[in-house]
């Protein structure tokens, strides 16, 4: 029996969400209110989202015993939940499928996005190309030099990607000028969000729509629990990193009601949760009004938003989805910081462990993992969403490795630089 019942009908979890828009938008937001509202639990809708699902996206994603990982780091037996391997590599594809589709329905013919890593980007645009609609991508320039060939991925579906030069040229940037877009152009215009945030229905919309994630878990572990000797129904913790937050609520949401299971997402302490330069909004945030919604923000004395931190440009944003808040304020779920350095660090080890390139922003739900795993009995179980693919981080990664990356025979055992624990490069 689920218990759990968020949010209201207002969008409210506990004191967070809601909608906080301009007279401008509310039309805009009422009429989508309105039209997910009769979508969501339509069975023509459900019927064609979960085609979509399994033939374009090609679900269900597998879950992965990341046995040599687990071996070598004591303790708990790691899983890793594979949404690096969707059609465009990360999760991000689950949910604009569900809001094109309801796009259509609502008559809207041109779409814009937002993105930090430049996936929901992709995501979006590769939709957007499938249905024949016209699509607009707002992308900070800082996060288009960092994230070039999700750019290029982007441009080659057609989609016209702006570069946003306001602010810190990032993701919550490109948040504003798309809010900006919206606004001048509401009659033709669907704004698909790419995270849990935004004024309500949007936290609602995109947890549900990423559910999936958590539903075929729940499906899939008890019976690969069995398989590796392990009696236990569930795993015994759930870890996501999380940004604004839509991959940790998607596999968090079906376990709230599963009590035995920890779920405990990973933030970007940056360069240390003391340093002020990180992106960890529900560790050193407080409550305030963020793009449309009430939620825990990075802000200072005067209420003025914070410059943010991270290595990965999907994590780099000074807010967080209002029901992740909620959940921390219940005692639901717990929240933890792993630093750029662990993060590259882990983004390593996966690669060299488990032959899998993953995406900087998981890589720190990966190293999180590792520690909690050496913790725990070998009876004990951690699963981890692996949100993304690493190849749009590649060139990230070789600069920060300063040279060592690209491995000659003079470097044979080198340590990669900006490693806590030294990761060691072998051609």
């Amino acid at each position: 029996m689920n218990t759990y019942q968020q949010p209201d009908a207002a969008g409210h979890f506990g004191i967070y969400g809601g909608s906080f828009v301009s007279e401008t938008l509310t039309h805009a937001i009422i009429e989508l209110r309105q039209a997910y509202a009769h979508y969501q639990n339509d069975p023509e809708f459900l019927a064609e989202f979960q085609y979509e699902l399994a033939h374009f996206v090609g679900r269900p994603s597998p879950v992965y015993h990341a046995a040599r990982m687990s071996r070598e780091v004591g303790g708990a037996q790691i899983y890793l939940k594979r949404e690096d391997l969707n059609h465009t590599g990360a999760h991000k594809i689950n949910n604009t499928i569900g809001q094109a589709m309801l796009a259509k329905r609502m008559g809207k013919t041109r779409i814009i996005a937002e993105t930090g890593a430049g996936q929901h980007g992709v995501a979006t645009a590769t939709i957007c190309a499938r249905y024949g609609m016209e699509c607009v991508v707002y992308m900070g320039a800082e996060d288009i030099k960092r994230q070039s060939p999700n750019v290029y991925r982007m441009k080659l579906l057609g989609a016209t990607v702006v570069p946003v030069h306001s602010g810190s040229k990032t993701l919550k940037d490109a948040l504003n000028e798309a809010m900006r877009d919206w606004v001048a152009n509401v009659d033709n215009t669907f704004y698909i969000i790419g995270t849990v945030a935004g004024p309500h229905p949007y936290p609602m919309m995109v947890r549900d729509f990423q559910s999936v994630i958590g539903k075929e878990c729940l499906t899939q572990m008890p019976h690969i629990l069995a398989r590796t000797g392990l009696h236990s129904q569930q795993p015994d913790a759930v870890i996501a990193c999380v940004g604004g937050g839509s991959n940790a609520m998607g596999i968090f949401y079906p376990y709230i009601d599963h009590p035995q299971t920890r779920l405990i997402g990973v933030e970007a302490a940056g360069e240390g949760l003391e340093s002020g330069k990180h992106s960890a909004s529900l560790q050193r945030g407080s409550p305030g009004v963020l793009h449309g919604n009430r939620t825990f923000i990075l802000q200072d004395e005067n209420g003025q938003i914070t410059e943010t931190h991270s290595i990965s440009a999907g994590l780099d944003y000074p807010g967080v989805g209002p029901e992740h808040a909620y959940l921390q304020e219940i005692g639901r779920a717990e929240y933890v910081g792993i630093t750029d350095s662990e993060a590259l660090g882990a983004f390593h080890y996966l690669c060299r462990t488990e032959g899998i390139i993953p995406a900087l922003e998981s890589s720190h739900a990966v190293a999180y993992a590792k520690k909690l795993a050496a913790t725990l009995r070998q009876d004990q179980s951690i699963l981890v969403n692996l949100s993304g693919r690493g190849d749009k981080d590649i060139g990230t990664v070789a600069d920060l490795s300063q040279g060592d990356f690209y491995c000659r025979p003079s470097c044979q055992g080198q340590s990669v630089k900006g490693a806590e624990q030294p990761v060691k490069v072998f051609k």
